[in-house]
Order: C-alpha cells, then structure tokens, then sequence
C-alpha cells in the first residue's frame, strides 16, 4: 500500500521521501489524466532540491497517461496558474510544499482555467485512485504516450502582471525585497526592468537548501530580516514572498509588519476607485474593516468560507472582481480568479505612489478603527468541544457558523474556527476602536480555549 498521508484539503504535501516521493507523483500523474480526460497539463516546480526528480517521475506518469506535457521549468504556483489558462491546457500541477521546510514537497493541482482540485473537487478521488485498485496500470486503450515540451511563459506572464497597473502613475521609491530564496527573484529581475524602483535585494538567490531559514514570512524570525532591512536602507517599505511567492507580506518604512487583514482592506478601495460599485469578497475571520471601507465607496461585500477552493468558487459564481484573505492570498477575477503575490505588490506599489502617503499612515487610520488581534493558534485535544464551550458561553452574541463560529457583540467580535491543515485552533479577534477591549476579550477568550500555544 503507498503512503498517502501527504494528501491535505487543498493539495498533496508532506516529508520527501517517506510522504512525498516518486512513485506518488508519478501515480499521480496518471490518475489525473484518467480522472480528467487531461490530453495537455502544464508542470512545474519551486526551488526545492528535489524538485527535478519529482517533477521528472510527474511527467512519466502524465505521459503514460496520454497526456503531453508542458513543462514550464522553475517558477512560482501563480505561474502554474497563468500558464494553464495562457496555453488552453486541460490542467496543471506544482510541485511545491510552499512555505514549508526543505525536508518537504508535494503538489498543487489545478483543472482547465486554472480551477483548483482540492478535497471535495477530485483530490479525494484521485487519493483513493492512487492507492488502490482502480489505478490505471496500463496506457488508456486508443491513446499514444505523451510527449514532453519545455516552455518558457515568463514574458507573457510579466505583461500580464502590469495589466493590473498604470505605470503613468509609478515614482521612484525604494523598495526592500525578500524572497526568503525561494523563486520570486527572477519575476523581480524581470519586473525590476519596467519599473522606476530602487530594489534592496535580501535573501534573493534561489536556493532549495533555505541558507537563511524557511521562506515563511508568517514566522516572527522572518519577519525581523525584512523589517530591520527597511530600517537599515530608510526604504519606503519592504515586501517578503513565501517560497512559491503566491502569497507576500508587508512592513512598514518603520519595518512594522502589517496585517493581511488591513491589505484587504486597501485592496478592495483600489479596486472600488478604480470599478465604482463592484463586488468584493472576504473571509469571516476579521470583518468589519473591510466592510466599512466596501460600503463607504459604494461597493457590494460578498462573504465566503476561508480557503482558497471556497473563495475561488464564490468569485466564479458572483464574478467578484477581487477577493482577499486575512491570511495573505488576495485574488483576482481578471487572473482566472486565483490568487498571486506579485500582483499584490504591484497593486500596493501604485497605491502609495499615486497617493502621496506612507504605508504607516493608511494602515494605521484602520488599526484605530477597528483594531485586530492577529490570528492566534492553539493547539488542543478536542477542537469541536472547544467551539461548542464557546457558542455556550456566548450565546449572547449575535452567532454565525459559516466558517468556525463567528460570535459578534455591538462593540467587539470574535471567529474560532479548526484548521484545515495543521491539528490547531485558530482565533481571531476585533472591537470598534477599543484596544482596551480588545486585549481583555483576546485574554479571556485565550483562557476559555486553553491549550498550548502552536
């Protein structure tokens, strides 16, 4: 029997090779043609070392599965995205763990217009494919072995990313730039060309082996390096990638690291400046920024369950021009409606360009307004026990179970929800201008939850 643990809710991630090796990518490969009838995949892979082998054992198995197979070389999961929808392929696949340590490696999956493939969209299915009887042993009757293609989509791709920008706009900033040696350098070098910034380069050489930790800039160690650069350089501001760059992160010119959930915020107000009256989508956790900011410039808040397959589906079936995590993926109809990190800052850059103001200034008016805890973990035994203590205690509130359970009151609110992929308990919690309250309730919350933290 093959170990399928790796398979998650949204892709296929775990430890090389005892997880993730070649004989799943390649079972992989070929399932998904089977499953998907896909006759052309696009493949490529992050800068992990064992990238190449995993990424060769991938095609084997597209191959056999009939399909050809356009290999697209070293890159990030957006440009799997792009690629897929660029060249009319019938699918694509990743092979990244993301912001993970180097020990690991998986794989993203994406359908024809780059629609994910996650637990409840095949991922299941082709987990028990894999593993069992019904895997595909043989070439389909009819069809002849796929070939294999390299191509490179960097300039299309880059001209698509200005798209989403008016150069007219852009004025000389210096720009602190952090890739954390993953991939996002050679989009930088290449959007570096087109535009009047002054990079600061740290940790920018791609390199599998994580010399300077893993490029995650969620953790506190990796947000320090991009914050005392800022600070070192007096650049306006600096930006982090995590290590397959379809998420990025920002510190402030003070080297403060900023909330995604206030990103959201000046994303949706660029889009409703620029779309009077269009719809924007967000996630349950931390609400009432950005519905202030979505009502104040006349636009229409969508909200959706937290993750990227459910937000991706909610934008197709609303056609919301743009949607945004407090968790840093921000997403784009205008990309297929998938999630992309150099957009983000490409779209942040414009902004205080044309704005004339510092990023402290516009995210601070927000931190005010409606100051935010951050999003805190715990791990516990039982998070359904946990949830159930909490919608007691508070039944008070105002209750909403679409994601977790979200509890709001007049002056403060709160979202507790399990995680996906990690055996956590995560919370979030916010008030109407008081930090004061915020702190109690985050205590108090924290002591009825318990646990350790994660």
């Amino acid at each position: 029997m093959l170990n399928t643990k790796a398979f998650k809710a949204y892709d296929i991630r775990g430890l090389y090779p005892e997880e993730v090796n070649e004989e799943l990518a390649y079972r992989v490969g070929k399932v998904f043609c089977a499953l998907f009838g896909a006759e052309s995949v696009v493949v490529g892979r992050d800068i992990r070392l064992t990238g190449p082998k995993l990424v060769r054992a991938l095609c084997d198995g597209l191959q056999d599965g009939g399909a050809n197979v356009i290999d697209i070389g070293q890159c990030g999961t957006e440009m799997i995205y792009f690629a897929t929808s660029y060249l009319h392929a019938d699918g694509g696949i990743m092979v990244t763990a993301s912001h993970n340590p180097a020990s690991y490696n998986g794989l993203k999956l994406v359908r024809r217009d780059a629609r994910p493939v996650s637990g409840d969209t095949g991922l299941q299915e082709i987990e028990q494919m894999v593993k069992g009887d019904a895997f595909p042993h043989h070439l389909v009757a009819g069809k002849a072995r796929g070939l294999v293609a390299q191509q490179d989509v960097m300039q299309p791709y880059v001209e698509h990313l200005l798209k989403y920008i008016d150069r007219s706009k852009l004025k000389p900033m210096k720009i602190v730039v952090n890739p954390g040696n993953g991939g996002a350098g050679a989009v930088l070098d290449e959007l570096e060309k087109q535009l009047p910034f002054q990079l600061v380069k740290i940790n920018y050489e791609p390199d599998g082996s994580f010399p300077n930790g893993v490029p995650n800039p969620m953790l506190e160690e990796c947000r320090k390096v991009t914050a005392n650069a800022v600070v070192k350089h007096r650049a306006d501001f600096g930006i982090a990638w995590d290590g397959d760059f379809d998420r990025c992160f920002f510190c402030d010119e003070t080297g403060r690291f900023v909330e995604g959930y206030y990103l959201v915020g000046l994303l949706a107000e660029n889009f409703l400046h620029k779309y009077p009256g269009c719809k924007i989508m967000y996630d349950p956790r931390l609400v009432w920024n950005t519905e202030e900011i979505v009502r104040s410039h006349g636009g229409t808040a969508i909200r959706s369950k937290s993750g990227h397959a459910f937000m991706k589906q909610c934008m197709r079936e609303n056609d919301v021009i743009y949607g945004g995590e407090m968790s840093s993926h921000h997403y784009f109809r205008d990309f297929t409606f998938c999630d992309s990190g150099m957009i983000t800052a490409l779209i942040v850059s414009e902004m205080l360009c044309a704005c004339g103001r510092k990023l402290s200034e516009l995210v601070g008016q927000m931190e005010e307004a409606f100051p935010c805890s951050g999003e805190i973990n715990r791990k516990v035994a039982d998070s359904k026990t946990v949830l159930e203590k909490l919608k007691q205690k508070y039944k008070d509130g105002n209750i909403d179970t679409l994601d977790g359970i979200s509890i709001a009151f007049p002056d403060w609110r709160f979202n507790l929800r399990a995680s996906n992929t990690e055996p956590v308990i995560r919370l979030n919690v916010e008030t109407r201008g008081n930090k004061q309250l915020l702190a109690e309730k985050t205590q108090e919350l924290l002591g009825e939850i318990g646990g350790e933290p994660a």
